[in-house]
């Protein structure tokens, strides 16, 4: 019979077997989340397309061309979510929760939905892990966050990722800098591609961001945001800087950094690598002062990153960095006879009440078949229970690797006893 349906296009399965590789990463993050003071919060996967219409940006491809956008019954327009920050800002604003204390500071795994060509690192749904922080304008807060998403990647073991900084000012100074834009790219107007002249008037930053190579080049003499910034910003910019240096970490300041969405003002960053072609960007985010008035609240000076979970992963796996699978079984108990899954049953409830992963037949296979299923599940340890172990209380564990057996008594001990001798087998091994 064929399947009814296969997955949609654009979209991707994560298998029992991948699954430990994205709870790894996922640990990492939390772990540096927490380290850092950052808490959970979790939104709803849809909105009220208004909120993304003015948090992310009209003028913004994503808004324009990449929403998945849809009526409900009662006549609502909702949209899928296309990035995290919106929708966190909106709880923090509906919910009021500069009552808690500022700064407020929010960590985040969501899966987000954009209409656009699937390729290697983009797909139309995707998953990010990110940080935000409302309620500061300290440009510690700008270097302390780069330092946590610094951190996530070290641990993570990623190489040659370079971290690309900018500051793209305030509403004041940005202003005249779009002005120079304007004349710059207005001289090559019969050069420059449909998308970017119409970026021209509206949002003539984005014109930075284009992907055409002959628009590339044409902005590669554009006029830069670094030498139209006004006083504030440019001493914030030099602020951000002299925490990086104090924190020892490396960075470059590249001028065309602009971020795809609209809400970023002043600090915008990158962490960017070649490995995985012109997909290169694994962490982007920035300071967003505007938002929170743009959602209707007061002015609240905020900042934030996000991180591609997929993206990380292909990095990763370019790189050559082996994941640990934490989550492979410890104990495979093999049974011959109704009296030996009854005590096996009895074992393995001690066993996994010591946190570890243990397993045996619940399919009926023979005792040959049993012990091929737990070479193929990767079981550390394997254990024969049969009639003469009952017997005798006591049965021999083997370390399915090395060969090695020990005996072990089948009584209230035995599931203290195996994990010593787990944790002594992890430790030899360096897990």
């Amino acid at each position: 019979m064929a399947l009814i349906t296969k997955k949609i296009k654009g979209t991707e399965d994560v298998l029992p077997r991948q699954s430990y590789r994205w709870q790894f990463i996922e640990g990492v993050m939390r772990e540096e989340a927490k380290a850092y003071g950052f808490k959970e919060i979790r939104t709803p996967v849809f909105e009220h397309t208004e909120l993304f219409a003015r948090g992310v940006g009209q003028t913004t491809d994503v808004v324009q061309k990449e929403m998945y956008t849809f009526d409900t019954k009662g006549g609502e327009s909702v949209t899928l979510r296309p990035e995290g920050t919106a929708g966190a800002a909106r709880a923090v604003l509906e919910h009021n929760l500069e009552n808690e204390g500022l700064p407020i500071k929010a960590s985040y795994f969501v899966s987000c939905y954009r209409y656009e060509k699937p390729q290697a690192g983009r797909l139309r749904e995707f998953h990010q892990f990110g940080l935000e922080e409302y309620g500061t304008q300290s440009p510690v807060a700008d270097a302390e966050l780069i330092c946590a998403a610094q951190s996530i990647l070290d641990r993570l073991g990623l190489d040659k990722v370079r971290l690309e900084i900018n500051s793209i000012g305030c509403p004041e100074c940005r202003a005249k800098y779009n002005q120079a834009l304007r004349d710059y790219f207005g001289g090559y107007r019969g050069q420059l591609c449909t998308t970017c002249l119409s970026r021209l008037e509206k949002n003539p930053m984005r014109l930075l961001d284009c992907k055409s190579p002959e628009d590339k080049a044409i902005a590669k003499d554009a006029p830069k945001i670094t030498d139209y910034l006004c006083e504030e910003c440019e001493a914030h910019f030099a602020e951000v800087q002299k925490y990086l240096g104090c924190a020892g970490v490396e960075y470059t300041v590249n001028p065309t950094i602009v971020r795809g969405l609209d809400y970023y003002t002043k600090t915008v960053f990158e962490f960017v690598t070649d490995c995985i072609g012109a997909q290169g960007t694994v962490c982007g985010g920035g300071r967003y002062d505007g938002l929170m008035e743009e959602l209707g609240g007061k002015h609240t000076p905020s900042l934030g990153f996000a991180m591609g979970l997929e993206r990380l992963l292909m990095v990763m796996d370019a790189q050559g960095i082996e994941i640990p699978d934490t989550s492979s079984c410890a104990l495979y108990i093999a049974t011959m006879g109704d009296e030996a899954k009854a005590k096996a049953f009895e074992l393995l409830k001690r066993v996994r009440e010591c946190g570890l992963t243990a397993e045996t037949d619940v399919v009926g296979r023979g005792l040959r078949a049993q012990m091929k299923y737990a070479d193929k599940i990767g079981a550390r340890y394997s254990m024969v229970l049969g009639d003469n172990e009952i017997a005798e209380n006591k049965a021999k564990v083997k370390n399915m690797e090395s060969g090695e057996q020990t005996e072990l008594a089948l009584d209230e001990s035995f599931a203290e006893k195996f994990s010593v001798l787990q944790l002594a087998s992890d430790k030899a091994f360096g897990i």
